[in-house]
């Protein structure tokens, strides 16, 4: 399996984990109410708390930007790309995201884009390895 294809798996992961913390946060699934809500239809949910707004943002932004990095990396490997941009670009993406959720969550504003600026050209490295 070459790295980029890791990189995908890990950020499947990430994105998967991303998620579930959001989702936990949100009904304080480690009180005893708060699980039964997370076992239930997740019906009549507390408004979220400001970390638990920041967390669900944080995690949808992690699943939008996946379904781009999945897509490309697996359009490169179908290619047979072996630019060293598409790699080096995964890994930057990759890194960049595992950044991001928790500046995301502790509320940096202006250090959050910063870092998703730096995805983003992650994923554009990606991209011009395969023209």
């Amino acid at each position: 399996m070459t790295p980029t294809l890791m990189l995908v798996i890990y950020m499947a992961i990430l994105t998967w984990l991303a998620l579930l913390v959001a989702s936990l946060i949100r009904v304080k699934g480690w009180t005893p109410s708060g699980t039964l809500l997370a076992l239930g239809n997740r019906e009549n949910l507390p408004a979220p708390t400001p970390i638990a707004g920041r967390a669900e943002r944080a995690a949808r932004n992690t699943l939008e930007n996946f379904v781009l990095f999945a897509a490309i990396a697996l359009v490169a490997h179908a290619a047979g790309a072996t630019s060293p941009k598409v790699a080096t670009g995964a890994q930057i993406f990759f890194w960049a995201r595992v950044l991001y959720l928790p500046v995301y969550c502790a509320g940096i504003t202006y250090l959050r884009t910063a870092i998703w600026v730096v995805s983003v050209v992650g994923l554009a490295m990606m991209v011009l390895g395969l023209l």
